[in-house]
């Protein structure tokens, strides 16, 4: 900022002493602004930059620059610091232009604050409890998209292999591959950024293999989706051009957004892309809840009884024909804060 200042100076010919005069400014301090051993105030700032023709966002960012290595940098932790505050202020930033509810501010504030007790003692967690929770998952996932085994039944067919009399192969499957879907799932977490095209075909077709063999792995080429409920289903050509859509703004937003409101928003855009024929839903849960583990959270559990399921698919009609994201939101939040609070129950009473 000095040499900004000094050079901009001298270009227009001046003095220090007349550079004093015109800003009421004392001569000693303008010395001082050139030779870096003071700073100027905000609104010397101002002056300076007006009466020298100085870009003022040039000149204002170096200010800022060399306040904030004033302040922290030497210490050992300044770069970290850094990180975090920039990844706030672009949060911050964003707030402007993507309003936050009181309640759903609340609820982020909660689930964040039990995010660091669950980081803390994450070291505990078993392999019981992990299996504990994917199991629950999966039932949840699987009933929400209308399959009728059990908690028990779920758990005989993933983990003992056994065949429950009267359901059908379909549940079977359903259950199977989301086990495998979810494993593939696991490997991905250590990606920085979304998950690719690719990846997300293999999702799919771990989670439809044996079901809709012929749907697997690829976009859907009709404008049908099969036992889905879908709201103004986009035409099956132009899933390729929506999904990149759907990567570039998630590339764009994935700073400037709560994970859960990332989470939120990527599973709405794909509720109502509807890239598949099959499984539509199923995957992007999985991809919301992808976001979510990538950042250090839990995946949002969403229950899969009739009321939840109700609340869920109402939700996405909102998001979907009024551009309202309030009440998924909420829902995603509250399922992510229960997520939360049951991994550290089974921490505590393991």
């Amino acid at each position: 900022m000095k040499d900004l200042l000094k050079n901009a100076r001298e270009q227009k010919g001046l003095k220090t002493r007349e550079v004093a005069q015109m800003l009421h400014i004392d001569q000693a301090l303008i010395s001082k602004f050139e030779n870096g051993q003071r700073k100027p105030t905000r609104d010397q700032l101002t002056k300076l930059a007006t009466l020298l023709e100085i870009d003022f966002d040039t000149l204002l960012i170096s200010w800022l620059k060399e306040k904030i290595i004033y302040e922290i940098g030497q210490d050992e932790f300044a770069l970290k610091a850094i990180q975090l505050a920039e990844e706030e202020i672009k949060r911050n930033a964003f707030k402007k232009t993507y309003p936050i509810s009181a309640a759903l501010q609340l609820l982020l504030n909660e689930i964040d604050n039990l995010k660091e007790k669950v980081t803390r003692f994450r070291s505990f967690e078993t392999e019981a409890i992990k299996q504990t929770i994917a199991l629950d998952y999966i039932f949840n996932s699987n009933q929400l998209d209308g399959n009728t085994f059990s908690l028990e039944e779920t758990i005989a067919v993933i983990q003992k292999g056994e065949t429950i009399a009267g359901k059908s192969m379909r549940e079977h499957l359903e259950a199977i591959n989301h086990i495998e879907a979810l494993r593939y799932l696991e490997t991905l977490y250590s990606k920085s950024g979304f998950i690719s095209e690719k990846e997300i075909f293999t999702l799919h077709n771990l989670s439809v293999r044996g079901i809709t063999p012929e749907e697997s792995g690829k976009y859907r080429t009709t404008d049908t989706v099969q036992n889905e409920t879908s709201y103004n289903l986009p035409r099956f050509n132009t899933i390729p051009k929506l999904m990149a859509d759907t990567f570039l703004w998630y590339e764009t937003n994935k700073i400037k957004l709560h994970p859960v409101i990332l989470a939120g928003e990527i599973l709405a855009q794909l509720q109502q892309i509807q890239p598949f024929a099959f499984g539509n839903n199923k995957v992007a849960r999985m991809i919301m809840n992808f976001i979510l583990l990538q950042q250090g959270y839990l995946s949002a559990n969403i229950k899969g009884d009739m009321a939840s399921r109700m609340r869920l698919e109402h939700a996405l009609n909102e998001a979907q024909t009024s551009q309202s994201k309030e009440l998924l939101l909420l829902q995603i939040a509250e399922a992510e804060k229960k997520s939360l609070e049951r991994y550290l129950n089974l921490l505590v009473y393991q």
